[in-house]
């Protein structure tokens, strides 16, 4: 008869982050996930991103579903979206996700040219660049106890 040795810290540990923890985790910006209401449901849509501040900038092409989406708002209003990013190793059940809620709004002249680089991994035209406001920012680790 095999004997079950784990005991519960060995178990991994959830915690929740606070606003800075996340912020930090996603500084370094590389690939996350922009949440949207497309007309058709909740989409969900990998993109590059930076963080500027307390916002997330990210690129797309002018006629992708994204683009034509967030730029439904009134002019100089935001549309409300999420922004998702994770990393988890699968050999030690660790990890992080953060996700960031609030407004975005595209960005235009003097605001896009002050705006952090993002470089795009997809070829082709991604002229529409995006800032979301971090409004709500909330995110958890899991890690071994």
């Amino acid at each position: 008869m095999a004997v079950d040795m784990a005991s519960d810290s060995a178990q991994p540990v959830l915690e929740e982050l606070d606003r800075q923890e996340c912020l930090r985790l996603i500084a370094p910006g590389g690939i996350g996930r922009i949440a949207f209401e497309d007309g058709e449901g909740p989409t969900v849509v990998p993109v590059n991103y930076a963080v500027d501040g307390e916002s997330v900038v990210f690129r797309t092409s002018m006629e992708g579903r994204l683009s034509r989406s967030l730029l439904t708002a009134v002019p100089g209003g935001q549309v409300r979206a999420a922004f998702e990013v994770d990393a988890f190793q699968d050999d030690t059940h660790e990890g992080w996700s953060v996700l960031v809620r609030g407004g975005a709004h595209p960005l235009e002249g003097e605001e896009r040219e002050r705006a952090v680089r993002v470089d795009p991994w997809p070829g082709g035209e991604r002229e529409a660049w995006f800032s979301l406001s971090a409004m709500e920012v909330s995110g958890r680790r899991l890690r071994q106890g």
